[in-house]
């Protein structure tokens, strides 16, 4: 059994039932149930959603990406070893906290594997949401160069990089291209102010103005809920990425739920709160991988240059990095699971295989 069995590369070749094209995003694909099987799931195991409500099965990978591009190592090691049970187990681990704590719901109905959810469809509220806690990353680089303003709050002079905020800041930005709203570039992932949320909710998916203030309480909210956990297993969550979407219940009631993936290595940057103490910055997320990729090509400036993206996408794909390398990064998706949720995450030897036989014994959906 090799290192490169146990890793699943390629998520989007599943034998399940669809009749759509299988959405395949950097690390997750997503396989539309028919109608027939959403509405049988449904009402055989009994979710809290519409009776007619599309379901789909969303299969996470091991692959590891970053500064856009997909990177694989040395002896056919195309992703990381138990990165993708790792980042499905912290988010059920803080969706399921969320939940507890009465906050609100995700857009998860079931796992039946550690790679595998059961999702609802939502309608996604336009907006990556942002929280920080810590001025580091591209916040920092534009304070240092003299930028006072984010997202139309006024940052006071005198902030030192990696150090706490004054306060948790909110810095949403646009997901996907949104046009026709004044002020906002239409691009992906360009900056936004609270103004232009208001001014333009219905063209950010919120189905009601009120909406925008409950997304505001989910994310300050949530934030605090991993903070505190976190903390208590001596890590600093500094800052991170939230998604929001509306989805309808059995009884035909709207909701704002969590989506996507809360609280990860991949949408977050987690420090170790013991190194932070004595003046170190040691990583517990992707931002650790990514350090490394600047450190190992001679130009960093590909993987920092947008307009240098053919050249970045070629470093990638013709650089084996070393095995090593992935191994640190498994060490850290792993370790900082097992904190979190008290559990080991172990490699399956077979997770293609094993996934197949679940969704055709327990849930009928393989041909």
């Amino acid at each position: 059994m090799s290192l490169a069995d146990q890793v699943l590369a390629v998520n989007d070749d599943l034998p399940i039932r669809t009749d759509k094209p299988v959405h395949s995003g950097k690390v997750r694909s997503v396989y539309w149930l028919t109608e027939a099987d959403s509405k049988r799931l449904i009402q055989e195991k009994g979710y809290n959603v519409a009776p007619d409500a599309p379901l789909a099965i969303m299969v996470i990978s091991d692959r590891i990406s970053a500064f856009d591009c997909i990177w694989h190592g040395e002896g056919g090691l195309k992703g990381v070893p138990g990165k993708g049970a790792a980042l499905n187990a912290i988010s059920n681990h803080w969706f399921k906290l969320f939940k507890d704590n009465g906050l609100a719901d995700s857009h998860i109905l079931d796992i039946p594997h550690p790679l595998v959810w059961i999702v609802q469809k939502a309608k996604p509220i336009m907006i990556e949401a942002i929280c920080r806690q810590y001025i580091t990353g591209s916040m920092w680089r534009a304070y240092e160069k003299g930028e006072r303003e984010f997202c139309g709050i006024e940052l006071p002079e005198g902030l030192q990089k990696d150090k706490a905020l004054p306060e948790l800041l909110m810095t949403p930005s646009t997901k996907g291209i949104l046009k026709g709203i004044p002020g906002v570039p239409e691009a992906d992932d360009v900056n936004i102010t609270r103004k232009n949320i208001e001014g333009n909710f219905a063209a950010f998916n919120f189905s009601k103005a009120e909406d925008i203030a409950q997304y505001e309480k989910l994310l300050r909210e949530g934030f605090g809920v991993i903070s505190n956990a976190l903390d208590a297993v001596e890590q600093i969550f500094v800052d991170t990425k939230f998604e929001f979407g509306y989805v309808t219940d059995a009884a035909g009631n709207e909701k704002l739920i969590y989506m996507d993936e809360v609280g990860t290595p991949d949408s977050s940057r987690i420090w170790d709160k013991q190194q932070y103490q004595l003046g170190n910055i040691v990583e517990n997320s992707k931002e650790g991988f990514r350090q490394f990729l600047l450190n190992h090509f001679p130009d960093p400036d590909i993987l920092l240059n947008k307009d240098r993206m053919p050249e970045r996408e070629a470093l990638a794909r013709e650089n084996e990095l070393p095995l090593e390398a992935l191994m640190d990064i498994s060490k850290t998706y792993t370790g900082i699971a097992e904190k979190i949720t008290g559990q080991p995450i172990n490699l399956s030897d077979n997770p293609k295989k094993e996934i197949i036989d679940i969704l055709s014994t327990q849930y009928g959906l393989v041909d």
